[in-house]
């Protein structure tokens, strides 16, 4: 049994996050790309984020104001960036404590005006172009850059810091030259009328990097917010075909004991209804199998099928809200109670797993 750490538990291997850090940043860099960190995904854990802006990152961004607050009260002292859109009761904190925000809603920018004036200053807005995800941004040409005109000319303690999108994280559309050449169309047309160049016109996140990888991308993207391929670095290779040695995949990994090892059919008795979530899984007969549960839940990670056993022989069979059941049947370890199983985590596992107090993180 190890008893070096209480469980469930994240080891979060900090040296391993400041190299992917440094290889996106570099990997940019080559093409005058900055980037914006994006730490929600690790709650904003000030040792992460420490790597992060070690590695080079510009900004720090998330979509949680609260985050980017504490981080500049700990001493962060990288410009942040709001990337989901002011909320109305959040903007005397924003403007008080947050350099950048995305934003699409002139009614809102206004309001960020108004209260910079209130505090004596000035608000950097990324105004947010809809090319088809379908979630944020102004979706019709005319109205956005009638939009990014009319903050110049209008709203003193407002500067019109740069254009940005968002694809992939609603809609599922995928970055491509043709729509990001659109938003840098857009931008030209924005400068013109505002007779400056913009300071950044940031294309999206991680899953613009394929184009930076294949030489793809618009000149004038210049900007990227970039989480996943830093702190998990798999979906560059699991969802996209890059096997990037430079990524590490192994930067976080959970630990969870085993509470009970059973040998149990592996289709349930009795007459089918629902789960504790209102859901109707579907399981297939194997028989009779051993099987363990471990103390981790679906309140801790929400969807077990974004963890990877590390362990030979390891599968997952499902979850409820306090258990995670595995199939240890091909095992050739003998597991006891007592003794941890190791998972590799996605993107969606680690958002939760860092957020759940119930799971004790330790750094390497």
């Amino acid at each position: 049994m190890n008893c070096a750490h209480t469980y469930p538990a994240l080891e979060i291997n900090l040296d391993k996050i400041y190299a992917n850090t440094k290889y996106i940043v570099n990997l940019c860099k080559d093409l005058d790309i900055s980037i914006a960190g994006v730490v929600k995904g690790v709650n904003a854990q000030s040792e992460v984020v420490e790597k992060m802006v070690d590695g080079g990152c510009e900004y720090i961004a998330s979509s949680r104001i609260n985050q980017l607050i504490q981080l500049k009260a700990n001493g962060m002292n990288k410009d942040t960036m709001l990337i989901r859109m002011p909320m109305m009761g959040e903007i005397e904190k924003l403007v008080g404590n947050v350099d950048i925000s995305l934003n699409s809603e002139l009614e809102t920018i206004i309001k960020i005006n108004q209260e910079c004036k209130k505090q004596n200053k000035q608000h950097k807005v990324v105004l947010m172009f809809d090319l088809g995800d379908l979630r944020e941004g102004i979706f019709d040409q005319k109205e956005f850059i009638e939009t990014a005109i009319y903050i110049e000319n209008n709203l003193k303690n407002i500067k019109l810091y740069g254009v940005g999108t968002n694809l992939s994280c609603y809609g599922s559309i995928k970055p491509s030259y043709e729509n990001l050449e659109k938003l840098c169309n857009v931008a030209i047309e924005i400068e013109k009328n505002i007779k400056r160049e913009l300071d950044i016109v940031s294309g999206g996140a991680t899953t613009t990097l394929p184009l930076i990888l294949d030489n793809k991308i618009p000149k004038k993207i210049n900007n990227l917010r970039v989480g996943e391929a830093i702190l998990v670095g798999r979906d560059l290779e699991d969802y996209w075909g890059y096997d990037i040695k430079e990524i590490h995949k192994d930067t976080i990994t959970l630990k969870a004991e085993i509470i009970e090892i059973k040998e149990k059919p592996s289709y349930p008795i009795g007459e089918m209804f629902i789960d504790a979530f209102g859901n109707k899984p579907q399981y297939e007969d194997r028989g009779i199998r051993k099987r363990a549960i471990l103390g981790i839940g679906k309140q801790d990670f929400v969807f077990h099928d974004t963890l990877i056993p590390l362990d030979e022989g390891v599968e997952i069979v499902g979850s409820s809200s306090d258990h995670l059941i595995i199939d240890i049947q091909n095992s050739a370890q003998e597991f006891k109670i007592g003794d941890i199983i190791n998972f590799g985590v996605f993107y969606p596992s680690m958002l939760y797993l860092t957020s759940s107090t119930y799971v004790d993180k330790y750094y390497i």
